[in-house]
């Protein structure tokens, strides 16, 4: 993020450089940069004299080095975007050539998605001499709810901290799709509204009494009924409830309740486990009911039911089943 924010500090100050290498496993922050050059360098009037898009699976390197040595006609400089980027893996050594002696008036974007750049290649070497260079991560977990909370407060909204939570569970890591729900809330909603756990459920469609969340809270308390409810609900809703990331975070709270369990000073446990503060009394209150040795044998059950989830060592499984038989060994411990 510190990496991405300079560099979106710097384009806005229109500080350019003649290169641009984005690349990395989260797309979100290569389109806003690409976006943010294109918008800065590039208006209307002009993007059909001064403006070259390329994509990487129909593009040939040789033309896009030609065209980026082509001077501007009506702006400043000529924009030539290349997305797809890692689909011209072969012929990245021609655009390396031609970064050795740039066109100054041109600047370069090279979109290289879903992977890292390999940085022993030519490319990578001359990029850093005189471009810029994006590595774009996927948030941590523990990052993505301050980033929700950060969108929401820019789009004018609150949010307390249990709408927080459901709205990371209802939308996971994809940075997009949690935008485009925001830009939806923005239109249903007035400006100064407070995101409640009613109002996620009403327009995201996720909810509020029935989801991973919960599981876990109630889980900490061994409310045996209460679990079976919850598993029950999003067995027969899947698609909003993964076995997969229902059994991760399974793991997750039970780690975090080994580490609380380890801390000698408990006035730093949240930063220490990674959660919201306010987040904190859950997990006090699960380490009372699954000490050190309860809360290790439930992980070593949560790593069988995840193999269990893949078709390891059984001949056929369905979720319910499976949350079903880790809840019943994890609460009888």
């Amino acid at each position: 993020m510190h990496e991405f924010n300079n560099l979106m500090s710097s384009i806005a100050k229109e500080s350019y450089k003649p290169f641009y290498l984005l690349s990395g496993l989260e797309p979100y922050f290569i389109d806003l940069l690409e976006s943010k050059i294109t918008d800065q360098l590039i208006d209307e009037a002009a993007r059909s004299f001064d403006y070259s898009l390329f994509y990487g699976k129909e593009a040939d390197a040789t033309q896009i080095v030609e065209t980026a040595k082509r001077y501007p006609m009506l702006s400043k400089y000529h924009l030539v975007v290349v997305r797809e980027a890692q689909h011209l893996d072969k012929s990245m050594d021609v655009i390396a050539d031609y970064l050795s002696n740039p066109q100054p008036a041109t600047v370069l974007v090279l979109c290289y998605k879903y992977k890292t750049f390999d940085k022993r290649k030519k490319l990578y070497k001359e990029a850093k001499k005189i471009g810029e260079i994006l590595d774009s991560k996927p948030l941590y977990d523990n990052q993505l709810s301050p980033w929700i909370g950060a969108k929401l407060k820019a789009a004018n909204f609150s949010v307390d901290n249990a709408a927080l939570q459901l709205l990371c569970e209802a939308l996971g890591n994809d940075l997009s799709k949690i935008e485009k729900e925001i830009d939806k809330l923005k239109i249903v909603l007035p400006e100064g509204t407070m995101i409640s756990p009613e109002l996620v459920e009403k327009h995201v469609g996720f909810s509020k009494d029935y989801n991973n969340f919960e599981l876990y809270k109630a889980l900490g308390k061994r409310d045996f009924n209460s679990c079976c409810q919850i598993v029950k609900y999003m067995s027969e809703n899947p698609k909003n409830h993964p076995l997969v990331l229902t059994i991760s975070g399974f793991y997750t709270f039970f780690r975090r309740i080994l580490m609380y369990h380890g801390l000698s000073d408990k006035s730093k446990a949240a930063a220490a486990l990674g959660v919201n503060p306010y987040f904190l009394k859950d997990y006090e209150q699960a380490a009372r009911y699954f000490n050190l040795k309860q809360a290790s044998k439930a992980i070593y059950f949560t790593l069988e039911a995840d193999l269990k989830s893949k078709g390891v060592g059984v001949k056929s499984g369905n979720q319910r089943g499976i949350l079903q038989d880790l809840l019943v060994k994890v609460l009888a411990i």
